[in-house]
């Protein structure tokens, strides 16, 4: 008998995440975000074979760090492309940056930075 307070969860898919990773980004809320991740997920530069952050923690670390120094960003777009978010991000810089998010069963496997758009568009 499942809990009734607790919904049952069944496998993420990019579709069913995209607005709350959209909110937890905006927000710069790094509880939400880390609910939204794989706990071995992966972040790095495009085609990093050893990315910097290879967990759920050293992710979630690298945000408080970053908002820690005051860094902000507002999504400027999200879509999905099958098991793949495409983000656009605005830095308080003025600068845009793209992530390209994998998602599976467990939520968000894979980030990977880009400077511009198509070459975020290339890695879908």
């Amino acid at each position: 008998m499942s809990d009734e307070t607790t919904p049952p969860r069944g496998p993420i898919t990019a579709a069913g995440v995209a607005d709350r990773v959209r909110a937890a980004l905006e927000a710069a809320d790094v509880d939400a975000f880390g609910d939204l991740l794989s706990p071995d997920v992966q972040w790095g530069a495009p085609g990093d074979p050893n990315p910097p952050c290879r967990s759920r923690r050293q992710v979630l670390r690298w945000y408080e760090r970053g908002r820690a120094a005051g860094h902000r960003a507002s999504v400027t777009d999200l879509e999905v492309h099958g098991d793949t978010l495409l983000v656009g991000l605005r830095l308080e810089t003025g600068e845009e940056r793209w992530q390209v998010l994998r998602v599976g069963p467990e939520g968000v496997t894979d980030i990977r930075g880009y400077a511009d758009r198509p070459s975020a568009e290339m890695a879908l």
